[in-house]
């Protein structure tokens, strides 16, 4: 009798209610999971190919050092194959510096495969991102789950211009790791020690530091390339690629025919650079280098490279008026997606 008082009195359960950050965080697993292969895959098998590369390279020139009979220093000195050691031991101070500078650079070149692999990516996921959920018909199954438009546009654009970029940056730098345990590899059975040869720790740092503090950038930069790509996702009932380059070209073919540039007192190749350049290419890391302020970009009197002076540089973007500009027409665009997304479910 008691417990059936007891469950009489007792208050009604109320129904669970996600939090909208919950929510966003479920879609953006979808997102993953849904596109691991180009998120998480393709940089890791261009990291793959590019050390392929350099094994192969690093291969023909053991073949090529072993098939003479020895190398001259200076017109003076043989050395019998390469002994890296007793090379680098005559160096001078102005020379290891111009050594260690070279690799430097060359480690960090080492992720240029995966960031350019990115660029890809984020180009063909944001034009298919919303077209594909309309063509397959599962635009009808999401729209009956509990998540706005909204969420699922910027869990989208979140995926784009945040998740992507990191994990690609990430990927780049264990390429950068394993191509110096390669050269290392090289370079002690060579007779050199590759801990004061090729490990700097500064060094290695700085560019992974380097790389991580351009992902803010990025995701400026690339804001309106991405807005347009899913604008034209959302809006095309069929092919979106064709739609995504035709406008912008068309545009910039017209503007030059009749030089409508002109009025503004501007070149034609104003609205190349500015506006087709920046909306179909935005999304391809470091093409925002080219508005970098270059009097930042300095170099120390050592010959070796200042990383402060290359993170002045990149920052000195951030004071362009194409950047905010850019982010405003981005931010309309993706606002426009979000509107059709709500009206298109069509197949």
């Amino acid at each position: 009798m008691n417990a059936v008082i007891d469950t009489a009195d007792r208050a009604p359960a109320r129904p669970a209610v996600t939090h909208s950050t919950h929510k966003l965080k479920l879609l953006l697993k979808r997102e993953f999971w849904e596109h691991k292969g180009g998120f998480f895959w393709a940089p890791i098998w261009a990291s793959a190919i590019s050390l392929l590369f350099t094994l192969m390279a690093l291969g023909m020139a053991e073949y090529v050092l072993r098939s003479h009979n020895g190398l001259h220093i200076n017109g003076k000195t043989t050395i019998n194959g390469l002994d890296l050691g007793a090379l680098t031991s005559q160096m001078s101070p102005e020379d290891m510096a111009q050594l260690s500078h070279g690799i430097t650079m060359s480690t960090a070149t080492a992720m240029f495969w995966p960031l350019l692999v990115l660029g890809f990516v984020v180009f063909f996921y944001c034009l298919g991102s919303l077209f594909d959920e309309r063509k397959d018909r599962s635009v009808l199954f999401w729209k009956s789950l509990p998540v706005s438009d909204r969420d699922t546009v910027l869990s989208k654009l979140a995926s784009a211009l945040l998740i992507a970029p990191a994990i690609a940056t990430a990927i780049g730098i264990l390429c950068m790791v394993a191509y110096l345990l390669l050269l290392s590899v090289f370079v002690l059975i060579h007779g050199a020690n590759p801990f004061t040869l090729l490990w700097n720790p500064g060094n290695l740092l700085a560019n992974a530091g380097v790389a991580i503090a351009a992902l803010p950038i990025y995701a400026l930069w690339a804001l309106p390339s991405v807005g347009w790509l899913m604008l034209c996702s959302a809006w095309a009932k069929s092919k979106p690629f064709l739609w995504a380059i035709m406008i912008p070209v068309f545009a910039g073919v017209l503007v030059s025919w009749f030089d409508l540039m002109s009025v503004f007192n501007l070149g034609s190749s104003w609205i190349w650079k500015n506006v087709v350049a920046h909306v179909l290419g935005g999304v391809f890391p470091g093409t925002w280098m080219f508005e970098m302020n270059p009097t930042m970009l300095q170099t120390r009197t050592d010959a070796s490279l200042d990383h402060m002076a290359v993170l002045k540089g990149m920052y000195s973007v951030m004071a362009t008026p194409q950047l905010w500009v850019g982010v405003i027409a981005g931010i309309a665009m993706i606002i426009a997606a979000i509107r059709l997304r709500r009206w298109r479910d069509e197949g």
